[in-house]
């Protein structure tokens, strides 16, 4: 990016483009990832996922001609790799196998809140517009859990509360830290996501299966495809190039999403208080997107080139 700041930066076409597939492709992902580890490895399957939809990205970087970032870039991918992968999308994965959908659905949809508390970490204040933002979404998604029981074993709840926390840090840490830049820059993190969540794999001593059931696995081709090489580019783009509450904001429309899905998907009942969530949650996205006043405050950490 120029000099200007991320606090400054506009949505332009490109980073809209970038929210609708975060939006859409993101919110199938739970129901893909639940149909996967019900007879699938949670963490296997998570790391072979990565590792797949990062060889496949990094050797298309390299046929468009970009280069393979130095140790240093690799370093700082492993970082946000452990954050992204084995914490967010691991621990989402394992939970999968014990705690439903929509609860998950909504535990994940305090990440922006984290992002919100941890900003000052990398030099940006939240501004009220959007405290009062994640606020009301907020409550639009404990809106989608009344009714739902938890009931999961203490482990998988608190790997699943612990997921959206690894998450944010992971967002913020990509403004931070050298992690490549562009397709090769998701590609590295990617790579090194799926292999560290494969080392915890067999760390934990889960099975290698010997058959895999046709629908479990057009789930992992689903979520390598379009959740890994495309919702993953996108997302890393908006990190760059948007606020990271816009950029997290995907956490507030995907749960209502979800259970449109699931209703049509996997005939899930659609109840009353969905349509109450989204009453709280659409505005309150709009709140978040707004643009705020220019201000001479500036983030002092320079911003990648795109």
């Amino acid at each position: 990016m120029t000099s200007d700041t991320v606090a400054d930066a506009k949505l332009t076409p490109k980073v809209l483009a970038a929210l609708a597939s975060v939006y859409l492709i993101w919110s199938s992902t739970y129901f893909a990832i639940r149909v996967a580890v019900q007879t699938l490895p949670p963490f296997l399957t998570a790391g072979c996922r990565y590792l797949f939809a990062g060889v496949v990205l990094m050797a298309w970087a390299r046929w468009r001609g970009e280069r393979v970032p130095p140790a240093r870039a690799w370093i700082g991918s492993a970082v946000v790799a452990l954050l992204f992968f084995v914490v967010g999308n691991g621990f989402v994965a394992l939970a999968s196998v014990h705690i439903g959908s929509g609860v998950i659905a909504v535990v994940c949809a305090m990440m922006p809140l984290w992002g919100a508390v941890m900003m000052p970490l990398i030099g940006e204040r939240t501004s009220p517009r959007e405290w009062a933002g994640l606020a009301v979404g907020f409550v639009g998604v404990l809106v989608l859990a009344l009714g739902d029981d938890l009931r999961a074993d203490p482990a998988a709840a608190t790997l699943l509360m612990l997921a959206p926390i690894g998450w944010a840090m992971g967002s913020l840490l990509v403004k931070k830290l050298d992690v490549g830049r562009g397709a090769m820059g998701s590609a590295m993190q990617m790579v090194a996501g799926g292999a560290l969540t494969l080392l915890v794999s067999r760390g934990i001593g889960e099975p290698i299966p010997d058959h895999v059931e046709p629908r479990a696995a057009f789930a992992v081709g689903y979520l390598i495809t379009l959740g890994s090489l495309v919702g993953l580019t996108a997302y890393n783009y908006l990190l760059v190039h948007a606020r990271p509450a816009i950029a997290m904001s995907y956490a507030y429309v995907n749960p209502v999403l979800a259970v449109f899905l699931g209703a049509a998907l996997g005939g899930e009942h659609v109840s009353p208080r969905v349509g109450i969530a989204i009453l709280l949650i659409l505005p309150a996205v709009v709140v978040i997107l707004m643009r705020p006043r220019r201000t001479a405050q500036r983030v002092t950490a320079p911003q990648p080139e795109p």
